[in-house]
């Protein structure tokens, strides 16, 4: 896919939040090593809040996470090399983030 070596940047109020280097490509999922940056501390909680409720299964957590994921997009925005993206879905677990973007945003049922 060419993407891989790619460093990707993740900021909040622009802060940087940490970089990707691109390890894996496995449309329509990027994945590489994440490196936290200053910003990160004020996003962490959420991150891990989000990957906590998608692998709930019961009653209404998926609408839970759309809220905590509604949060992260309002705080976080992501970067190729060639600029910002218009939408992503990102998940930053300790050292490893994985990720799907657009140029365009997603339908509302890509989620």
């Amino acid at each position: 896919m060419g993407c891989e070596g790619e460093v990707w940047r993740v900021h909040s109020a622009g802060e940087p939040v940490g970089e990707i280097l691109i390890d894996d490509a496995d449309f329509p999922w990027l994945s590489g090593r994440f490196t936290a940056g200053p910003g990160f501390a004020a996003v962490r909680d959420l991150f891990a809040r989000e990957l906590a409720l998608a692998e709930r299964d019961d009653e209404g957590h998926w609408e839970e996470w759309e809220r905590v994921y509604a949060e992260i997009g309002r705080r976080v925005s992501l970067s190729s090399p060639d600029g910002p993206v218009a939408e992503f879905l990102l998940h930053i677990q300790g050292d490893r983030a994985w990720f799907r973007w657009s140029d365009e945003p997603f339908d509302d049922d890509a989620n």
